[in-house]
């Protein structure tokens, strides 16, 4: 695995070069984006041929804005979001006449934007020159201090409880809720936990489900104990008021 660091130019697009030839058909590069300071923005360009693919690794906080689109000579060069800690599950997953992403971020960390072409192209051992324009505006959403409202001892996180989940492919019924509040006006990420790796990030907006780090899309109702999220239709989680609002 390459990895090499990159101080982005705020007028000028970035050039990626993927250096020596992979040593394995699959192998990655992988590129550690750093904007220059005062720009929210950068233009990253490259080539990829046959498995090889590219993870451009970018730090963004929860709440901000991140745009993505891409050019490409080749029709089946695309990208996937990873949220953090992900190796593999994407929240957004670019398909046919989608080269587009723009959505507010559910937690901090570092997104993964991984470029690559479609398995029947890298199969033939294909090529593509693509051109990746990233952007991410807004502040972050900061957590609540531990002098205000007390943290988990070893933990980021403000509360946790036990909810009731329907996750997909699986028979669980019950997921761990974590909690990092934001304010004290239902603004919170929480965290849900299921089978030692089942993960999902809900941001809440002032007491509204707002984004998530999957691809499905988001639909909620409210009730008198708080709101059922749920993705795709498929998905369903039970979030207590009392873990986000706190008190």
């Amino acid at each position: 695995m390459k990895k090499s660091l990159i101080c982005v130019l705020a007028v000028f697009a970035l050039l990626f070069v993927a250096g020596a030839p992979a040593a394995a058909e699959r192998d990655k590069t992988v590129t550690e984006v750093q904007f220059a300071k005062g720009s929210s923005s950068a233009v990253l360009k490259g080539k990829i041929t046959g498995y090889h693919y590219v993870d451009y690794r970018i730090r963004a906080g929860a709440g901000q804005r991140l745009k993505v689109s891409m050019e490409a000579t080749n029709l089946a060069n695309y990208f996937n979001i990873l949220p953090p800690e992900s190796e593999n599950a994407a929240m957004f997953i670019a398909g046919a006449g989608s080269r587009v992403f723009a959505g507010l971020l559910p937690d901090d960390g570092v997104y993964t934007l991984r470029v690559y072409l479609m398995r029947s192209a890298a199969r033939r051992k294909e090529s593509s020159d693509y051109s990746l324009s990233i952007s991410i505006t807004g502040k972050p959403l900061a957590a609540v201090s531990a002098k205000i409202d007390a943290l988990i001892a070893g933990t980021r996180y403000h509360a946790k409880t036990t909810v009731k989940c329907e996750p997909l492919y699986t028979k669980t019924r019950e997921c761990e809720a974590l909690v990092v509040r934001r304010g004290f006006d239902g603004t919170a990420t929480v965290e849900l936990r299921w089978d030692g790796s089942g993960k999902r990030r809900i941001l809440f907006l002032k007491g509204t489900p707002v984004a998530a780090d999957v691809p499905q899309p988001m639909t909620f109702t409210r009730n008198d104990r708080g709101w059922v999220v749920t993705f795709g239709g498929d998905e369903r989680f039970e979030v207590p008021e009392p873990l986000v609002m706190g008190g």
